[in-house]
């Protein structure tokens, strides 16, 4: 994941992250190789590619022309894990990160400055990686959302413990305008913004202890009309299939992040 693809300025249509609060609102890949990179996801998702202005290394997905993530290859240069990372709206950078800190968890990068914005690169008190904006975003969030991302999932050891983490940083369940409402569906923790479900927490069932085996992590999900062909067009370009799952597969690309493809049925 990298902290400096996170939304810019570099396109006309430009909205502040001040109508959602606390729901991802980008997501960001750090990998290798730029043209491996492109090569890779525009065979599995069909997306378009444009570069962004801080330099050879870095990239803007597109879908219908709308900016659905950043990728930055900068993993070997700059030490990082390959890995896809989602970012959160938030109102304040640094009230957020004081919050994680106060809770906790810890802060890799940031708060800095990216205009239109401020961003932090911060990990929760399991050691999961997560991001947060301040600022203003691509396009509006509901266009961003319904372009590629479905959701995201946390994958973690204690699901309730981890949604008090972050509903205390991101103001989940708080009633304030724009926030998230937090509900117990299904066997996970399920966060919805606008009525939509946009990220889901899971660590098992309800009365189970703690997994300690579990890595905690972010799991992006990208929302595809065909999940068969999307595993064999990874596998075509040299992917892997992970796993299986009703409507789901979980996919590794080439430089080895990880990423779930969703039905658009099962959103």
């Amino acid at each position: 994941m990298n902290h400096y693809t996170t939304p810019s300025a570099s396109t006309k249509h430009v909205l502040s992250t001040d109508s959602v609060f606390g729901a991802p609102c980008w997501v960001s890949l750090t990998s290798r190789d730029v043209e491996a990179t492109e090569e890779f996801y525009a065979a599995v998702l069909g997306w378009q590619w444009r570069r962004a202005k801080l330099g050879d290394r870095f990239r803007i997905a597109l879908v219908d022309r709308v900016p659905v993530a950043g990728i930055a290859a900068v993993a070997d240069m700059w030490q990082m894990a390959v890995a896809w990372t989602p970012y959160f709206a938030v109102r304040s950078a640094d009230e957020a990160v004081s919050r994680v800190r106060e809770r906790g968890g810890t802060s890799a990068v940031g708060p800095i400055s990216l205009p239109p914005g401020r961003a932090a690169l911060l990990a929760d008190r399991d050691g999961a990686t997560f991001g947060i904006w301040e600022g203003k975003l691509f396009s509006d969030w509901e266009t961003w959302r319904q372009a590629s991302p479905a959701f995201i999932r946390l994958h973690t050891r204690d699901a309730f413990d981890a949604a008090i983490f972050y509903g205390e940083v991101l103001d989940w369940a708080s009633k304030r305008p724009g926030c998230c409402e937090v509900h117990y569906e299904g066997g996970e923790v399920v966060l919805r913004s606008r009525g939509d479900v946009v990220a889901r927490i899971v660590s098992g069932a309800l009365e189970a202890a703690p997994d300690p085996t579990i890595r905690p992590h972010w799991q992006v999900h990208f929302a595809v009309a065909d999940v068969t062909e999307c595993a064999r067009a990874a596998e075509r370009h040299g992917g892997s299939v992970l796993r299986t799952s009703a409507g789901e597969v979980v996919l590794r690309d080439t430089d080895g992040a990880q990423f779930t493809v969703t039905s658009h049925h099962a959103r």
